[in-house]
């Protein structure tokens, strides 16, 4: 049961997640409304309990940026939500060990997202942090043994559909809870969290 809320730039909603049950957290350093600062969020990170998976959200940068900017903001994870080659992938896998690697859902990328480094992938629309949603059956077509993500479009309403036809390893959001871009609802935070860990707890007990 992966929940990632991602989009955070300030201390208020990051520790507004965590508390509300959010096992990772996502920072953005792409182009975007919800850019942060490297500083900014070194700050945010030393004031995080330990357990939270804290992410660092990179779009086409080199491996060297990234590998800066990790050490520079104590992250622990990597999203590489770009055009980044397998190669890119393995290096900054190698590097940090926990990486999530974005593609497009249904696309050539999707199809063949097995031959990275990581399992760990996630899927999303076609315009990243637009809150479109996509057609979820394409992931039936995602190669064996890929940890799948969900992202694009969810909100608090549609996450526990999304999990009941995926059956994902997590999901993740950024719009869909938002007030206004950057700045997180402290009532879509909570329903979102709420409803994915029930959504999850359902589909372990079919499992069982």
């Amino acid at each position: 049961m992966f929940v990632k809320i991602c989009g955070i730039t300030n201390e208020e909603d990051a520790l507004l997640s965590v508390a509300m049950g959010a096992s990772a957290i996502g920072f953005v350093f792409a182009p975007s409304k919800r850019q942060i600062s490297v500083g900014r969020c070194a700050d945010i990170v030393k004031r995080l309990p330990p357990g939270v998976i804290t992410v660092g959200v990179f779009r086409d940068h080199d491996t060297k940026s990234i590998s800066r900017i990790m050490r520079e903001t104590g992250l622990r994870g990597v999203q590489m939500h770009g055009r980044e080659t397998v190669s890119e992938v393995d290096t900054v896998t190698g590097e940090f060990g926990w990486v999530m690697k974005a593609v497009v859902a249904g696309s050539r990328d999707a199809q063949q997202c097995d031959r990275y480094r990581t399992d760990l992938i996630l899927f999303d629309a076609a315009n990243p942090g637009s809150g479109e949603t996509y057609d979820w059956s394409l992931l039936s077509e995602v190669p064996k043994g890929v940890r799948c993500v969900v992202s694009g479009g969810l909100t608090p309403d549609n996450v526990a559909d999304a999990i009941a036809q995926t059956r994902p390893y997590g999901v993740d959001v950024s719009s869909g809870v938002e007030r206004e871009p950057g700045r997180k609802d402290a009532t879509k935070v909570r329903r979102f969290v709420q409803n994915a860990l029930q959504a999850f707890d359902s589909l372990e007990e079919r499992h069982d």
